[in-house]
């Protein structure tokens, strides 16, 4: 057993390392995560705003955009290429005639990603949520920007306890139940 190490209950704990105890655990490190914060909410909420105001996504004709996304998805898979085949058939059963709803559905959900994001509430959960979104595209077979937000994303989730305080959670993860303390 290392020096640093001790045992507690039927198992060893080992103690957290200075950086990622910083980067993870101290408000120190805050300044950090309201950066990637923004840049991740302004980019999920320009996406979302897009997508509610354009009448391919949620208006007249919701549906028709995302049903052209998914067909060049579809062809991506026919192609043996980057799509997998489970994701191709999850999409053409169900997404497909289902396009109206998930148009809503994305849209409305990269608003509410921004959102949270931007102004610091429930920060974890809605990086969670982006990231799946992400992790959604990449299945699709699409890039561009995803891989880097996923990434980030995935930082402000191991990070939920600190990237909100400069933000909302600063006062509404101590009431729903996660409470910060000084260390002593």
């Amino acid at each position: 057993m290392a020096r640093n190490d001790y045992v507690k209950g039927n198992s060893v704990v080992v103690p957290e390392n200075p950086i990622s105890y910083y980067l993870f655990n101290s408000t120190r490190s805050a300044w950090i995560w309201l950066i990637i914060r923004l840049y991740l909410g302004y980019t999920w909420l320009t996406s979302g705003w897009g997508k509610l105001t354009s009448p391919a996504w949620t208006g007249s004709e919701s549906g028709t955009a995302l049903k052209g996304f998914l067909g060049g998805t579809l062809s991506k898979a026919e192609e043996g290429g980057d799509v997998s085949g489970w994701y191709a058939a999850f999409l053409e059963s169900f997404v497909m005639p289902n396009a109206s709803f998930f148009s809503y559905l994305v849209a409305i959900g990269e608003v509410l990603v921004g959102l949270g994001l931007i102004v610091g509430l429930l920060t974890g959960i809605a990086a969670f949520f982006g990231s799946i979104m992400n992790v959604s595209f990449l299945f699709a077979g699409t890039l561009s920007s995803n891989p880097i937000l996923f990434i980030l994303a995935t930082w402000l989730v191991l990070a939920w306890k600190v990237a909100g305080w400069y933000g909302l959670d600063r006062w509404a993860l101590p009431f729903l139940g996660t409470p910060w303390g000084r260390e002593k």
